[in-house]
């Protein structure tokens, strides 16, 4: 009888056909991991998972006895319960330095449609509202030699940088927990306080993983802080940024707009606020799709679970001690 993994949220078909020679997969897609029976009894068995969001919490472990490892197909992992999965030993693992160039081009992007308007007057066209020269009603600001503050210098922060400050021509302000020296000496990026990027930014761009440090990091203060014509834009993850403050911060104009590609509750609610300002980009937590940086995350997924399955030490293994 073959071993049994679960695959949760894990679409190419071809990655899985790797794992199909080996082990009994089955596979679940958009259903509630709580509640649902034929999940809650693959667990019982399941000596693997593979995929995207899991939250693997105590609840989840008790039902699997037998588990061994949880390949996370992304590079963040605050779905894991990781010091849990520990004492269980179970090994956890992601699939960093594939997804960086993917997600600053996406980031960037949805910065430039906020900056020059892109969504707003793609609507306008298409709704046939253009009947002449454009008026100061339908006019957007410049991106090239603006402030763009980094909150968050990491890799995918770097990325942006890099684009920023190459193509654009912009003056990189960033904070970090660390100095990135890298950063600084190929794209001039100046190492700043939190207040006083959030002052001087004509771009704020929140690039932090999610952690008990960072929840809520972005709320009413800091937006108050930030210019009337700055842009924020979020492309780190939804609970990092109190959303209620944010929707504020717009109805009472206290900055320009926003770019978001994350959200407190995903899928987004169709009755959120944010969906009703024409100055908000929203994309559909977009960072890593591509095909190309899709299938390269779902292969290196699956070599970090068979090597958990097979006795080796996969190479993201977010939780070594575990070995021991």
């Amino acid at each position: 009888m073959k071993r049994k993994i679960i695959a949760y949220n894990f679409e190419l078909t071809e990655t899985l056909e790797k794992l199909k020679n080996q082990f009994e997969v089955e596979i679940f897609d958009s259903i509630n991991p709580s509640t649902d029976p034929a999940f809650i009894e693959a667990l019982k068995d399941a000596e693997g998972i593979v995929g995207l969001a899991l939250p693997v919490n105590q609840e989840l472990l008790e039902r699997a006895p037998k588990l061994k490892i949880v390949s996370n197909n992304s590079t963040g992992y605050n779905n894991l319960l990781i010091n849990e999965m520990t004492k269980r030993g179970v090994m956890g693992t992601n699939t960093p330095g594939v997804l960086e160039d993917t997600t600053a081009d996406a980031i960037f992007g949805i910065l430039l449609a906020s900056a020059r308007r892109i969504t707003e007057l793609d609507y306008f066209v298409k709704s046939g509202n253009w009947k002449g020269h454009l008026t100061t009603a339908e006019y957007a600001i410049d991106v090239h030699h603006k402030t763009l503050g980094i909150i968050g210098m990491g890799k995918i922060g770097s990325a942006i940088a890099k684009r920023a400050h190459l193509g654009f021509d912009m003056n990189i302000l960033y904070h970090n927990r660390n100095r990135n020296l890298e950063a600084e000496g190929k794209y001039n990026a100046a190492y700043s306080d939190l207040d006083t990027l959030l002052k001087e930014s004509d771009f704020v761009c929140l690039m932090t993983p999610l952690t008990q440090e960072t929840e809520n990091f972005i709320g009413k203060r800091e937006f108050e802080l930030m210019k009337k014509s700055a842009i924020f834009v979020n492309g780190s993850r939804g609970k990092t940024v109190n959303e209620a403050a944010l929707i504020e911060a717009l109805k009472n104009k206290e900055i320009q707009g926003a770019a978001l590609d994350v959200y407190q509750i995903e899928p987004i609610k169709m009755d959120n606020p944010l969906l009703q300002f024409p100055n908000v980009v929203t994309t559909p937590h977009i960072g890593s799709s591509t095909y190309e940086t899709e299938r390269k995350m779902a292969e290196l997924a699956v070599e970090n679970l068979l090597a958990g399955l097979t006795g080796k030490r996969p190479n993201n293994l977010i939780n070594p001690e575990v070995l021991n």
